[in-house]
């Protein structure tokens, strides 16, 4: 069986690492590169002929990183938040010129997307929602790649919403931050790693929808899956609930 050539991007960050050696370990996969910080992606990925690259780096450089993939020829499996809506779109878009496909995922961990998934399906019911996020306090993004994917999939199956009459924030920013009409509030403290919770309110009750990671290795079945799927994709996709 012909192993998929992978090169891991951002390789000597805490995901990067994990990332290293979880491709190594997998018996479909294949690690040809490690770049990081100084290196030249677009020539490695050219040099060693890999075909999927994931990127672990920041989201100051992940626009770039991204485009580079893609005129390289490979398949871009992003890790990194910070990309926004237009810059996705963009990548897309230069995916399908170039026929490629790649994955854009906010949260690798699966128990992590069928939270999403399962808030998805509460919002329909229950459209008053908050989402509280915790991350360690080495993130350097707020709110979170998941956080925000998850208010794009709340705001697609909520309706009604209560109004809320006369709010004022005594100290700004007590009510956190808004994505698609959904309050988030960011967490960041050590000791954590990667939790979401997704609170809904209703009449006399209360419904909480929780993941928690408590090791960075639970990304990594996600990741592996993502490498080989990405193989088989034509365009760009945004969620790893795409290769599920």
């Amino acid at each position: 069986m012909r192993l998929i050539r992978v090169l891991i991007n951002g390789s000597k960050g805490s995901m990067g690492l994990e990332s290293v050696k979880a491709i190594t370990e997998d018996n479909e996969l294949e690690l040809v590169a490690k770049t990081d910080l100084g290196d030249n992606l677009s020539n490695t990925i050219k040099k060693t002929k890999a075909e999927v690259v994931v990127d672990f780096t920041t989201a100051e450089v992940v626009m770039e990183n991204a485009v580079a993939i893609i005129e390289s020829g490979s398949r871009p499996v992003i890790g990194t938040s910070g990309l926004l809506p237009d810059q996705v779109s963009k990548l897309q878009e230069l995916c399908r010129i170039h026929k490629n496909g790649g994955i854009i995922v906010p949260n690798f961990a699966v128990g992590a997307v069928l939270m999403m998934k399962y808030a998805q399906d509460a919002a329909k019911y229950f459209p008053n929602v908050e989402i509280i996020e915790l991350h360690h306090d080495l993130k350097a993004d707020a709110p979170s790649g998941t956080a925000i994917k998850t208010s794009n999939l709340l705001s697609e199956s909520r309706k009604s919403v209560q109004k809320k009459i006369n709010e004022k924030e005594i100290l700004l920013g007590a009510r956190g931050a808004k994505s698609e009409g959904v309050r988030i509030h960011s967490v960041r403290l050590p000791g954590l790693v990667a939790h979401q919770e997704v609170i809904f309110g209703g009449k006399s009750q209360t419904l909480k929808i929780r993941h928690d990671s408590i090791h960075r290795d639970s990304f990594m079945p996600g990741v592996c899956l993502a490498c080989k799927k990405v193989m088989h994709l034509k365009k760009l996709v945004y969620g790893l609930e795409h290769l599920l």
